[in-house]
Order: structure tokens, then C-alpha cells, then sequence
């Protein structure tokens, strides 16, 4: 079966070091399209890390190869991959990483920066923060199997997103996934 896997979330939630967790826990995570590493072996050129993504997953939707892509959810590239992915009969995998602030985000984006990594402006990733559920909102009725994810203090699974319900997995709710849950219930979902 041909899997398309989404590891989503604001900036600085940790979708990178998740990606490399479930690299080493599941065997179909075919490629991985890390537009972030794309974009610093082209000398940190944003727009051309974008276009070799957008290339690179184009390429695995048309040779029908399973693959896996790191995205804040944030404008329509997404929804549109998830669309042609579905016209091609894959089978489309979410997994969303939450923090609890967007000053959270953010004091983890400047320790990226402070050992060589890369930058995100604050007020893009406030602004990304403010809209997350509205992005996520958007994609879940596209998606056959969605996890969240906890990363406080690590990965912890809190919940998935089951025939159109969100089902909680564990105690000890964290804020983001208590404020998702009001979110969906405001919005039908």
C-alpha cells in the first residue's frame, strides 16, 4: 500500500526529531522529503528548497512510491498534495506535534538557531500558532488514520482522530489538545 505520511505543527515543535523516531520504529515511511535539509544544501535558499520538495513529491505521487513530508500545514501546498495523493489511491498517514505556546515555539527555535540550525521569524510562527487547528481542520477529512502527539517533556501520544471524532487516549490533557478539542466541537468536527 502507498502511504503518504504528514508530520505536522507549528515551527519548533520538534516534526524533525519525530520524523527520525518513527524512521526508526516503522519500515514504510518510504522517502523522506525534508525541505529544510533541501534547502540548506542550496546554500539556504528558501525558494529552491521549496521548489526541489515540491519536485521531489510530485515525482513519488507520479512513480507511485510511498513518502513522507514534514509541513506546518500552513497555505494550500498540503491540501493539494493530500488531493492528488488520493486521486492515486494513497493512503494518507497524519501525525500532529503540539506544544503548549507559541512562546514555546519560539524559545525552541532560537536554541535551533543557537547550535547552527535554522530560523523562523516569531511573528510567522505566532501567526502559524494562531491558526493551527484551522489548517489541521482542513486536512482531516482527507486523512485515514491521524495521531497527535504531546512534546512537552518528549513524544507522548495523547490522542488520534477516529471516525470523525477525537478520541483522547490518556490523562493528563495538555492545554493545546484540550483548546483542539473546543476548537472542533465549535466547528462540528
Amino acid at each position: 500500500m502507498k502511504k503518504y505520511t504528514i508530520i505536522a505543527g507549528v515551527n519548533g515543535v520538534g516534526k524533525s526529531s519525530f520524523t527520525g523516531v518513527l524512521a526508526e520504529l516503522l519500515n514504510d515511511l518510504g522517502r523522506i522529503i525534508d525541505t529544510d535539509s533541501i534547502t540548506a544544501k542550496l546554500e539556504g535558499n528558501k525558494l529552491l528548497g521549496g521548489k526541489e520538495a515540491v519536485r521531489a513529491i510530485s515525482s513519488c505521487i507520479d512513480k507511485g512510491i510511498s513518502f513522507t513530508q514534514e509541513t506546518t500545514l500552513s497555505g494550500t501546498r498540503t491540501i493539494k498534495t493530500i488531493k492528488k495523493a488520493i486521486e492515486k489511491d494513497y493512503y494518507i498517514r497524519l501525525y500532529y506535534i503540539g506544544v503548549s505556546s507559541a512562546e514555546e515555539s519560539i524559545k525552541r527555535i532560537k536554541n535551533r538557531v543557537e547550535k547552527g540550525g535554522h530560523d523562523i521569524s516569531s511573528e510567522d510562527v505566532r501567526r502559524r500558532y494562531a491558526k493551527r487547528f484551522d489548517d489541521l481542520a482542513a486536512v482531516l477529512p482527507y486523512c485515514s488514520e491521524v495521531h497527535f502527539y504531546d512534546n512537552e517533556n518528549g513524544f507522548v501520544e495523547k490522542a488520534e482522530y477516529r471516525n470523525g471524532g477525537l478520541i483522547i487516549r490518556s490523562d493528563g490533557i495538555p492545554l493545546w489538545l484540550e483548546e483542539l478539542r473546543k476548537s472542533f466541537e465549535r466547528n462540528g468536527l
